[in-house]
């Protein structure tokens, strides 16, 4: 592999697979229609630097000498460097492909997999192995606090050693092109596929996995899988392999306590505390105790865009979230409301089809979660381009949201709008948290409204 092509090379898992190969010694390019479109500047600006070259999305840059392109999922068959490798008989890659390539490299492999927590424990799993003298490669798509400045983008741990670390999507199905070594199943719930469809692809990463499966014993459907080497972790269960108890909220983080001992995170959440174990769990199979692993972490700072403080302005407080499927939600407002604040949540939601099935859902937990004087918010559904069918609105999700018992859930068809409403009525002891997956743009909406307040 000498010279690759990226089309979608923002993205978050295309800039991981991007960086790790030009730190590899490949000759890296890319493209992105975000560049093209003037946003992501800073992404843009951080490939240059590391050598990265940043092409237009023009189908100009496919030449013969490439080995392949890599094409993210998320673009069409219609974009002009997709069509223009089909013309040249260049070969083409998804990201999955190259992704469980790179993978297979390494002579050992960890996969965790999961319907939410996956991004959160995938960095652990790395930060633990890396801080313990492991060396390890981890490929993310969240970003790593503690490793800005160090690459480009921060959703890798690159180090030249023999364990690989990734971050297993079942959603487009790609986890079933994985055989790791270790593989984690952080839970089953309701996301972009059934829950027997979820249940399927888990059981066969779970045959596939050469020696320890590390599954959630909270989880009823995780208790499902069915292995020789099964690990559990818990909550609840005190006779799980992992258990912790004594959980208990801190100014800023978390605290609890495992086999005796008691540790704390920087992170808010019981939630985080079970991602914690399932890391803890999965880096035992590599020779790091469990209490150096649990006292690694008690400096892990976390991804961005996972509950992440912002800011605090005139006594309010604005929180960038990634949460978008019933899970993530019920999860974040649950850690949210262990403290004292009302809360004005924005969920923008990022794609029809996800909407049409797991939006009665999605409200359902907004419902559950927020209280009183808590407040929702939602713009339109954030749309990039393609083809889809645009048969349902957050308007409508909104309405769903008011049926099931929430008064004061409002749609507005912009962002500034939202923005404009927030200004209007935040005061001070409130938290602004702003929901979302898949567009860049949240975290500087953010800083807008923090900036503006």
């Amino acid at each position: 592999m000498k010279k690759v092509s990226f089309c979608g090379i923002s993205g978050s898992g295309m800039s991981s697979l991007a960086q790790v190969l030009a730190l590899s010694g490949v000759e890296v390019q890319g493209s992105d229609r975000n560049f093209d479109l003037g946003r992501d500047w800073a992404n843009k600006e951080a490939f240059e630097k590391m050598g990265i070259r940043i092409v237009p999305q023009d189908g100009s840059a496919i030449t013969p000498d490439l080995d392949f392109v890599c094409a993210s999922t998320a673009v069409e068959d219609t974009i002009a460097d997709v069509r223009a490798a089909k013309e040249k008989n260049v070969p083409i890659k998804t990201r999955p492909e190259l992704l469980a390539e790179v993978f297979h490299s390494y002579k050992y492999g960890i996969a965790v997999g999961g319907t939410s927590g996956k991004t959160t424990t995938t960095a652990m799993v790395g930060y633990i192995l890396d801080k313990a003298g492991k060396k390890p490669c981890m490929i993310n798509g969240g970003l790593l606090k503690d490793y800005e400045g160090q690459y480009a983008i921060p959703n890798i741990i690159f180090n030249k050693g023999d364990i690989c670390v990734v971050e297993a999507d079942e959603s487009n199905g790609s986890i079933n092109l994985y055989n790791p070594t270790v593989s984690v199943i952080t839970n089953i719930s309701a996301d972009h596929k059934s829950l027997d469809e979820l249940v399927e692809l888990f059981q066969a990463l779970a045959d596939r996995t050469e020696k320890q499966v590390i599954i959630n014993d909270d989880y009823n459907l995780c208790k499902k899988i069915k292995s020789e080497h099964l690990c559990s972790f818990s909550l609840k269960n005190p006779d799980a392999d992992f258990y912790a108890s004594d959980i208990k909220p801190l100014p800023n983080g978390t605290s609890y306590v495992l086999s005796g001992k008691t540790f704390t995170l920087k992170l808010i959440g019981a939630f985080n505390v079970a991602n914690a174990l399932a890391a803890i769990a999965a880096c035992a199979e590599f020779g790091v105790d469990r209490f150096t692993a649990a006292e690694i972490l008690q400096d892990f700072s976390g991804t961005k865009r996972r509950l992440e403080v912002i800011g605090v302005k005139k006594g309010v407080t604005v929180i960038d979230d990634f949460a978008h499927n019933p899970d993530k939600v019920k999860a974040s407002l649950s850690a949210l409301k262990q403290y004292r604040g009302r809360l004005i949540v924005m969920f923008q939601p990022h794609g029809f089809g996800p909407m049409r099935s797991l939006g009665k859902e999605i409200m359902a937990e907004f419902v559950q979660g927020l209280h009183g004087e808590d407040i929702l918010l939602m713009p339109e559904i954030f749309f990039v381009g393609g083809t889809v069918t645009k048969d349902i609105s957050s308007a409508d999700l909104i309405t769903q949201a008011r049926v099931l018992g929430k008064a004061n859930a409002y749609f507005y068809p912009t962002r500034e709008e939202v923005e404009a409403f927030i200004l209007r009525n935040a005061r001070e002891g409130d938290r602004v948290v702003i929901m979302g997956a898949r567009d860049n743009s949240l975290t500087d909406f953010c800083r807008d409204i923090l900036e503006k307040l």
